[in-house]
């Protein structure tokens, strides 16, 4: 018997008194309450508060570290780090590189069934996250020469660690929360969002700080000539980047702080999925039938999927419930359970490699391309420009998941045509980074204007366009999930490594002196 329900006949024991005038027993509830479920003063629907909270701040560890990298270079790349504006575009394909971290515990997982511990795996990858942020704080700016040339290799390096730990994460993280309530789950997407829009924020706080031009003079002692140099200077932002590296070593902490807690604490145990829900999950979505059966009183309609397979995570559900009760009363099922039914439809061959095709195209833009041509595309219109694109850009993916929350678009149609004008905000974006240094309105407000709007409206679109397609392929099961997150890999790897080339190998873009003497 489970915690919940010895407790619960605890509470309704009766003691039994008896009347001798009348001849009859009478019942009372004792007037003492359970302590520890008097405790649970936070609890709120199926909820409880703290749990909730705490679930949030773990899932905030997720992506924090990295994302928080992305969004403090601006600030680190006027402090005259030897790849200069090269510098997004090594990230990039140092965090395709990190993939391998989710595919080594994949493997294992395969060849070694529960040899592996997930609980083990998470405290080694959130401690390797907390440590490299650590370091990053003292030693950012170390350089050293490899190959002939000067460069960030602590930060390469410390950087390489932070994507292998949230590239794992993927992996990790999300069979950890199967332990929960499903309730809970909302919760820990919450805190995967936030781990990009907390950094974000902390670095609008910052500031960009600014560059600007200070004239040099040197003396030949020899000849007695004088000459004249223009050098930048960096003006400090609000708060060092050393102090930022200390907030993200700081979140990343807090994160296993929370997973503790969420392991070893009986007040989290509480929350966690109860029996029945646990046999209901493990059921394998291959196993259902092909059709079911609502009936409603003497008419019936049939609901028939053309591949079991394609049965939706959502509908699973209902169907397992359904066989417990052959005959399932549409007036008592909720309006969410039936409007997932309806929404479920099959797509044909075409769309379905149409759509794996689109996300691949989708993912190269928001996970490789764009982040790599940012510098360039941004710079030339000034720092303040590139900071606050780079944190409103990572606050627009949390922001188009939570639209997609309400309102996600089904129709083929639509999602090519918000994706169609993804890409063309993302056309303009390139043409500014191969425009550059000089791109149109350079120097004015209006360009500046123009560049922030750009980069928050194309992130937005293709962010929203790729949680459309995920979601059509979360109601044709796991498999069609697999897929997607394959061609998400796939799209952002070539995306890294053919702008790599560009950048890096084939100097095809142009950085601009930030004084010209």
């Amino acid at each position: 018997m489970s915690i919940r329900g010895r407790e619960s006949i605890k509470v309704l024991h009766h003691k039994m008194t008896f009347d001798q005038d009348n001849d009859v027993y009478f019942s009372s509830i004792p007037q003492t309450e359970n302590p520890e479920l008097k405790s649970r003063m936070f609890k709120c629907r199926n909820i409880d508060v703290i749990v909730y909270i705490t679930v949030i701040i773990f899932g905030i560890g997720s992506w924090v570290d990295i994302n928080g990298l992305w969004v403090e270079l601006p600030v680190m790349i006027t402090e005259g780090l030897p790849e200069g504006w090269n510098l997004p575009s090594y990230l990039s394909i140092i965090i395709q590189i990190a993939n391998i971290g989710p595919l080594f515990v994949t493997i294992i997982h395969l060849c070694a069934p529960g040899k592996l511990s997930n609980k083990l795996v998470t405290y080694v990858i959130l401690g390797v996250g907390s440590l490299a942020c650590l370091f990053l704080a003292f030693y950012w700016k170390t350089t050293a020469y490899v190959a002939g040339e000067n460069r960030s290799v602590v930060l390469l390096v410390l950087q390489f660690f932070l994507a292998l730990v949230d590239c794992t994460t993927s992996v990790v993280f999300l069979p950890f929360m199967v332990k929960f309530k499903s309730e809970y789950m909302t919760a820990y997407f919450i805190g995967e969002g936030m781990s990009g829009m907390l950094p974000s924020l902390v670095a609008l706080g910052q500031g960009s700080g600014s560059v600007s031009c200070v004239n040099v003079s040197s003396t030949n002692t020899t000849t007695n000539i004088t000459t004249y140099h223009v050098f930048p200077k960096s003006n400090p932002p609000n708060f060092p980047v050393r102090d930022f590296f200390f907030f993200l070593f700081a979140m990343v902490l807090s994160s296993g702080i929370a997973f503790t807690l969420m392991n070893y604490v009986p007040y989290y145990k509480e929350e966690y999925a109860s029996d029945d829900d646990d046999e209901e999950e493990s059921s394998e979505d291959d196993k259902f039938q092909s059709s079911y059966e609502l009936t409603n009183g003497e008419n019936s309609g049939r609901i028939t999927f053309s591949d079991p397979a394609t049965i939706g995570l959502s509908t699973s559900k209902l169907v397992k419930k359904g066989r417990k009760r052959q005959n399932v009363d549409i007036s008592g099922t909720s309006d969410n359970e039936v409007t997932t039914i309806k929404e479920i439809q099959p797509i044909s061959k075409s769309q379905y490699a149409y759509f794996l095709i689109l996300t691949a195209f989708l993912n190269s833009l928001t996970n490789s391309i764009l982040p790599s041509i940012q510098t360039f595309s941004c710079m030339p219109y000034g720092i303040s420009a590139y900071h606050l694109t780079a944190a409103l850009f990572n606050i627009s993916n949390p922001v188009a998941c939570f639209i997609a929350m309400f309102h996600s678009a089904s129709s083929s149609i639509f999602i090519s045509f918000l994706s169609f004008l993804g890409s063309v905000t993302a056309a303009i974006i390139l043409y500014t980074a191969a425009a550059s240094p000089t791109p149109l309105l350079v120097g004015t407000q209006a360009g500046e204007a123009l560049i922030v709007t750009v980069w928050v409206l194309g992130g937005l679109l293709l962010t929203y366009s790729k949680v459309a397609i995920a979601t059509i392929f979360r109601s044709h099961g796991q498999r069609a999930l697999m897929w997607i997150g394959v061609m998400q890999q796939v799209g952002s790897f070539f995306g890294a490594v053919l702008f790599y080339l560009l950048i890096n190998v084939w100097v095809m873009f142009k950085s601009a002196p930030y004084c010209s003497s």
